[in-house]
């Protein structure tokens, strides 16, 4: 049986596209999903993978897709690519629900998750891969500020970066990656103002944003790199 690969967020356009790309290169992905069930079957099917309940807002639902990820078979790590949409406001009011939402997703729910998989099984076969997405939008670049009226989905994303470093500090046998892509064309621009995007996109390299295959490629090839 091929090493399974769970990706949160896995009926999302990223997470998608690296089931795609994880599967091509002889991997089994898990098809980590929230709310989109018909999405993630059908994307289990086409790559013989497995659809996975997920909700990283609800502790039980991370236990049993740990439970179910740990039941597939030999697991080679997981994408964490879920995240909920950008709240769109300025940062201090950007505060609340919402805010406290993406933190619990993005870094609480994945730490509950990595802490599953990491001593279920990644552990146990020193070795292991776990990729994060990250965004352009954080700023990361020099000479790049992050972006404006997201605060709170910036600060969630710095939250995962930082258990991320984190990980790899603690379990230096694991192969630690991030990708950063920048506005990349998936449904979560459906939260944007349609000028602003075309704003937006004359201002990128022929007129158009990151391609989510081309994110999926970057994540497959850091499995690729912690081969043995």
């Amino acid at each position: 049986m091929p090493d399974s690969v769970l990706v949160t967020g896995g009926s999302g356009g990223i997470g998608g596209a690296a089931c795609r790309a994880l599967a091509a290169r002889g991997y089994r992905p898990l098809v980590g999903y929230r709310s989109g069930v018909d999405r993630a079957q059908k994307l289990a099917e086409e790559t013989g993978g497995l659809a996975l309940r997920l909700d990283l807002d609800d502790g039980d639902s991370i236990d049993a897709a740990v439970a179910a990820a740990l039941d597939a078979g030999p697991l080679a790590g997981a994408v964490l690519a879920a995240s909920p949409p950008p709240v769109l406001l300025p940062l201090f009011q950007a505060r609340g629900e919402e805010a406290a939402r993406h933190w619990r997703t993005t870094v609480d729910g994945h730490w509950r998750l990595l802490d599953g998989l990491v001593k279920g099984a990644l552990r146990k076969r020193r070795r292991g891969c776990v990729v994060g997405v990250l965004t352009r939008a954080m700023g990361l670049e020099e000479g790049v500020p992050a972006a404006r009226t997201m605060g709170a989905y910036v600060v969630a994303k710095y939250g995962l970066l930082g258990l991320l470093r984190a990980l790899a500090a603690e379990f230096p046998w694991l192969t630690v990656r991030t990708v950063e892509p920048d506005f990349t064309e998936t449904a979560m621009l459906d939260v944007f103002d349609p000028r602003f995007l075309e704003s937006l996109r004359a201002a990128r390299p022929g007129g158009r944003f990151d391609d989510p295959a081309r994110v999926a490629a970057e994540i497959a090839g850091a499995f690729e790199e912690a081969e043995p």
